[in-house]
C-alpha cells in the first residue's frame, strides 16, 4: 500500500522534496546575511533573531503557496482561499493597524537605522520632547531611559517620523563609570 502511494505520486514527491531543498538553502542564505549585516552594524541578538525569524515565517508562507500547485491545485481555486483569507485578514488587520505600522517600522529600523541600544538621543517632538538612553530595541517600540531613571516606550513607527538627534554615542559605557560607584 505505502510502494502504491510513492509510485501514484512520485512526480509530487520528487518536487516537493526539492522546493523543500530549495527552501532551506535560500533559508540559511538569507539567515546568514542577516546575521552578518546585524553583527556588521552592532545590532543585538534579539533583533538579529526576530528578523530570522519573520524571514522564516514568510518562506514557510511562500513554500505553502507553491507545494498547493505541485499538489495540483488550480489558480483559481487558490485564488478563491487566499481572497477570502486576506479580505478577512484585511479586516482584521485595518483594526490593529498601528501594531502593523510599528512592526514595519522595526524591520526598516533592523536595516537602517543610525543608532544601536546604548546612545543617547533626543526625539524632538513639540508635545513631548525625549532625551534618553535607548535601552532597547524591540519589534513594536524602543525602550528609552530618561535621566531621572524612568523607562519610556516610545513606538517605532514615530520613531520614523520625528526628527532625532544623537547626543552621545555609547552613552550606558560613560554613564556608568560616571558615578564612581564601578570603580573599585
Amino acid at each position: 500500500m505505502i510502494a502504491n502511494f510513492f509510485e501514484t505520486h512520485q512526480t509530487e514527491l520528487i518536487r516537493t522534496g526539492f522546493l523543500i531543498g530549495i527552501l532551506l538553502i535560500i533559508g540559511s542564505v538569507t539567515n546568514i546575511l542577516i546575521k552578518k549585516i546585524g553583527s556588521k552594524s552592532g545590532i543585538n541578538d534579539a533583533r538579529i533573531r526576530l528578523m530570522r525569524r519573520y524571514v522564516t515565517v514568510s518562506l514557510l508562507l511562500i513554500g505553502i503557496l507553491i507545494e498547493c500547485f505541485v499538489l495540483g491545485a488550480k489558480f483559481e481555486d487558490i485564488a478563491v482561499i487566499f481572497s477570502s483569507i486576506f479580505a478577512i485578514i484585511g479586516i482584521a488587520l485595518f483594526a490593529i493597524w498601528s501594531i502593523l505600522s510599528n512592526v514595519t517600522s522595526g524591520i526598516i529600523m533592523f536595516f537602517n537605522f543610525p543608532y544601536k541600544v546604548g546612545d543617547k538621543i533626543e526625539i524632538h517632538d513639540k508635545d513631548f520632547p525625549i532625551k534618553a538612553i535607548i535601552e532597547d530595541i524591540r519589534a513594536f517600540q524602543l525602550h528609552l531611559r530618561l535621566d531621572n531613571g524612568d523607562l519610556v516606550t516610545y513606538p517605532n513607527n514615530l520613531m520614523l517620523q520625528k526628527a532625532v538627534t544623537l547626543v552621545e554615542k555609547d552613552a550606558i559605557d560613560s554613564d556608568s563609570n560616571d558615578d564612581g560607584a564601578d570603580i573599585v
